[in-house]
């Protein structure tokens, strides 16, 4: 039995937030430590709001999230604002100075509904020269061609246990990609199964969608460093603003 509970533990060992050694994780983490409001849409775990509280942010801090084993992990914090709810649920004029997607989470944005949908509830719940800071992968790196051959992550999980994780791409219709992550024990046997879709929204595409709600863009780069969108980029990272 791996639970919904036990597989939000994994996550933290899989994605642990460690600006110290990811360069995405300085990025926001500069952005966050700004700002006087911040929410987090996708927030998960809630690893990256608590390690702002634990570095001292004293501002309004809130973490939205649909998973409520996620959230239930993120709670062992009780002095940051956790609300179950999707990106199309954020509440309107709440006035954040940023709003924050982070682990490529605005891929799970499938359809146009949903994103026309999010980006609205999202430029509604930010302050007049707000920004919503997010990154989504590419579509020109293909990133999706290299799960299958990826070979599968060996780790040990919270309770000690040896587990196997790896992830296969079941179909690529248009622009979304339908894949599935297995994890099982180190002996092969299956424990769990997780089935997703993600969308690899082009520049265009994506920045059409913004200017549809409001949002103008305040800068876009293809690598957490800050340089500019090119032919090798394998991220789009934006920075827009409600103006």
């Amino acid at each position: 039995m791996f639970s919904d509970a036990d597989a939000a533990a994994l996550y933290d060992v899989l994605n642990p937030w460690a600006p110290d050694h990811h360069p995405g994780d300085r990025f926001y983490d500069d952005l966050i430590m700004a700002a006087d409001s911040v929410l987090d849409i996708g927030c998960g775990t809630g690893a990256m709001l608590h390690l702002a509280r634990e570095q001292g942010h004293r501002g309004r801090l809130v973490g939205l999230d649909p998973d409520r084993a996620a959230l239930d992990r993120a709670r062992r914090r009780a002095d940051i604002e956790w609300v179950e709810g999707t990106a199309a649920e954020a509440s309107s004029g709440a006035d954040f100075d940023l709003a924050t997607m982070t682990g490529h989470a605005f891929q799970f944005l499938v359809t146009d509904e949903e994103v026309r949908a999010s980006l609205a509830a999202i430029h509604g719940a930010l302050r007049r020269g707000g920004r919503f800071v997010f990154e989504t992968r590419h579509p020109q790196a293909r990133a999706w061609e290299e799960w299958n051959a990826s070979p599968p992550e060996d780790l040990v999980d919270a309770h000690g246990r040896a587990l196997r994780v790896w992830h296969e791409v079941d179909s690529v219709i248009g622009d979304v990609v339908t894949f599935h992550e297995t994890t099982a024990a180190r002996d092969g046997t299956v424990l769990r199964i997780d089935h997703a879709s993600l969308r690899f929204l082009d520049v265009a595409v994506l920045n059409g969608f913004l200017g549809g709600v409001g949002f103008e863009i305040e800068a876009q780069y293809g690598d957490w460093h800050g340089g500019a969108i090119n032919a090798d980029s394998r991220e789009i990272i934006t920075v827009a603003c409600r103006r």
